[in-house]
């Protein structure tokens, strides 16, 4: 049961509502970490645009879905691992890729995200130049820890609030 319940679209206010009919539309349907967003209106706005601007870094879906799978997994975050199953499977990874990939071990950047997280970012030399000679430049080891802050950002809220899953149930 979750510890800070969901704003349903109905209830949100004047604020919100745009942003939260905004996701929807472009989701499909109204996730549940949105709605529990939504009680901090400022964070909601802000997270959905640093979303939007990740989005147009140079990292492939498929690169960003490990990403996000690695760093939630490292963060225990069942919510977004669940979320990101769903979105890696529709970006063309396999089961087992994104099982690979929550391992840290699908590619060089689910390596470089699993080590962001576990080390909050005190990279090692080695890990920094294991990342290079992957093909990582370091524009894209920029790219590669912003995108884990703000996966981290949605990991917290949703193991301190216990949001309600609403995607499709996962392996573990």
């Amino acid at each position: 049961m979750s510890r800070i319940t969901a704003i349903n679209l109905e209830h949100a206010t004047d604020t919100t509502r745009p942003l939260l009919e905004g996701v929807q539309k472009k989701i499909g349907f109204l996730p549940n970490v949105f709605k529990v967003l939504a009680h901090a209106p400022a964070v909601l706005a802000s997270y959905l645009q640093n979303s939007a601007a990740l989005g147009k870094t140079s990292l492939s879906a498929t690169e960003k879905e490990a990403v996000f799978l690695a760093t939630s997994q490292v963060n225990g975050c069942d919510y977004c691992l669940a979320a990101h199953t769903l979105f890696a499977g529709k970006a063309g990874l396999s089961g087992q890729d994104i099982l690979s990939a929550r391992q840290g071990e699908l590619n060089a950047y689910a390596t470089l995200a699993r080590q962001v997280t576990e080390s909050r970012g005190h990279l090692t030399v080695d890990q920094i130049a294991a990342a290079r000679a992957a093909g990582i430049d370091d524009g894209k080891i920029i790219e590669v820890i912003a995108h884990v802050a703000s996966q981290t950002l949605t990991n917290y809220l949703n193991n301190a609030a216990l949001t309600d899953i609403d995607f499709p149930a996962i392996e573990a």
